[in-house]
């Protein structure tokens, strides 16, 4: 019997090993089509930073098909884009409070929803490909119009500029863009 149990043992700790190997080459490798970036910026004494997987467009048609209008999405690839802001900021006029929310968005062709949740996620999406966004944490939700690119941004692309007394956080893709403003 003891022998017939360390066989058992040996065998479920061998398949564990197998799945957490498994687990972390399928990130590592979706990692190379959608590599990861962090971009941080500092306006004024504030301080913020996003945490996101790039994918690219590869010839496929984005907005309304790659990643459906109406639709949660976790705004990049693999895990969910983080946004940290070390003090409150006003987003859209509407009152943030620091810390480190993951960043979800519901684009359509005329304007985005954009959803600061305050609880991380291993993985934005479910095995069906469902998001995992759970709206009982969403701390903001405000939305933007979107501004059409005359040149195809081929990776997807997040960004800061500073405009007046705004800072300027920029999602860009294809060619769609949207502009969140936020200020101290």
């Amino acid at each position: 019997m003891p022998k017939l149990l360390k066989r058992t043992a040996l065998i479920l700790l061998g398949l564990v090993v197998i799945g957490f190997a498994g687990i972390y080459f399928m990130k590592q490798n979706t990692k190379k089509h959608s590599p990861e970036e962090t971009i941080t910026h500092t306006a004024k004494d504030a301080t913020f930073s996003v945490f996101y997987n790039r994918p690219y467009k590869n010839n496929r048609e984005i907005f309304g098909d790659l990643v459906p209008y109406n639709e949660v999405w976790r705004t990049g690839a693999n895990e969910p884009t983080t946004f940290t802001t070390d003090k409150d900021v006003l987003v859209d006029g509407t009152i943030l409070k620091a810390g480190t929310y993951s960043l979800w968005t519901i684009p359509n062709p005329k304007s985005w929803k954009v959803i600061f949740n305050t609880k991380e996620y291993d993985w934005g999406v479910h095995m069906d490909g469902t998001s995992k966004r759970d709206a009982t944490y969403d701390a903001l939700v405000v939305e933007v119009p979107t501004q059409p690119l005359l040149n195809i941004v081929e990776q997807f692309s997040i960004y800061f500029e500073n405009a007046n007394d705004f800072t300027i956080l920029y999602l860009a893709w294809d060619r769609t863009a949207i502009a969140i403003p936020i200020k101290l």
